[in-house]
């Protein structure tokens, strides 16, 4: 009897120790496994994050493009219907409707002429959020220059989250640096050294 509980107890020490080393490996691909998943997760996040910048750029530049196409077709279809409509409904009036073409040009004109400074004189958002960056000598958020920007152009809606898409547009045309400072971001201007290296190019062409 003592032989065969020897024997006993041998085969159950060699399960134990098969039993122990199929659990530690468990225990390692479960860690290995984990570890895959987090990593993961994060380049997940990260590409939400991505996807969410792009959308949010798409929407601001293709609003903007919205409305500049919406202003060059409306200006020049209002003289053109005041001007064709008459001349078919009123063939017998013809001095009537030529004075009243006339005065529609003169109107358009006036009108176009009045416009034009405002386009040219009003700056773009761009332009002012380049301008603001350029004259800081300390990195920026997205929501100082936005508090900034309000403050000196009160009639202008600027919102935090569409200077923060044009600041990442600067950014990915190479006219602005980000930075980050734990969890807040930060830009700066780099667009001041490139008309300091256009200059000798212009003077060797004039040469």
């Amino acid at each position: 009897m003592s032989e065969i509980q020897a024997h006993a107890t041998g085969l159950t020490s060699q399960y134990i120790a098969q039993v122990t080393g199929d659990l530690e490996r468990n225990v390692k691909e479960q860690e290995r496994i984990n570890a895959e998943i987090e990593a993961l997760q994060e380049q997940l996040g990260a590409l939400h994050h991505d996807h969410s910048v792009l959308v949010s750029m798409r929407e601001a530049l293709g609003g903007a493009n919205a409305a500049g196409e919406a202003d060059t077709t409306a200006a020049p279809t209002v003289p053109r219907q005041a001007t064709a409509e008459p001349r078919q409904s009123k063939p017998k009036k013809a001095a009537a409707t030529s004075a009243k073409a006339t005065a529609s040009k003169k109107s358009a004109a006036k009108t176009s002429s009045a416009k034009a400074p405002k386009t040219d004189t009003k700056p773009t958002l761009v332009n002012l959020i380049r301008g603001h960056l350029e004259q800081q000598s300390e990195p920026r958020s997205a929501t100082e220059i936005s508090a900034a920007l309000t403050q000196a152009h009160p009639d202008r809606g600027v919102k935090t989250t569409v200077v923060r898409t044009t600041l990442e547009g600067l950014v990915a045309k190479s006219q602005a640096q980000r930075t980050k400072q734990g969890s807040s971001v930060f830009y700066t201007a780099t667009a001041a050294s490139e008309p300091a290296a256009a200059e000798p190019q212009q003077e060797a062409v004039a040469s």
